[in-house]
């Protein structure tokens, strides 16, 4: 089943977020690679793909996993939340009905 994994950012996270993206990346490429990754993506602060310095609010991650419990797991991991960019991270069930 597939599950969105939404991490709500801290005020200006920029830097923690540049810091710990390698390693967050890393993980999606990895998920990518076993064909579970649907979609990944920060929320751009402004009305912009190229946020700049304003950086992001945060980030939406809708991938596939075994339960509810392997997500949290994979989520409650990530390299932003041990370096401080989420201050929130929600993982709920996620039924993909479009595109088909």
């Amino acid at each position: 089943m597939f599950y969105a994994i939404v991490g709500q950012d801290v005020p200006d996270s920029l830097d923690q977020r540049l810091s710990a993206r390698p390693a967050h990346l890393d993980r999606l490429h990895a998920m990518q690679q076993a064909g579970r990754l649907l979609l990944a993506g920060p929320f751009p602060a402004i009305d912009s793909n190229d946020p700049g310095p304003a950086g992001f609010s945060g980030s939406l991650i809708v991938a596939e996993f075994d339960s509810l419990a392997d997500a949290q797991t994979w989520a409650d991991a990530d390299p932003y939340v041990a370096a401080g960019v989420y201050a929130t991270v929600s993982v709920k069930p996620f039924k993909k009905v479009f595109p088909a």
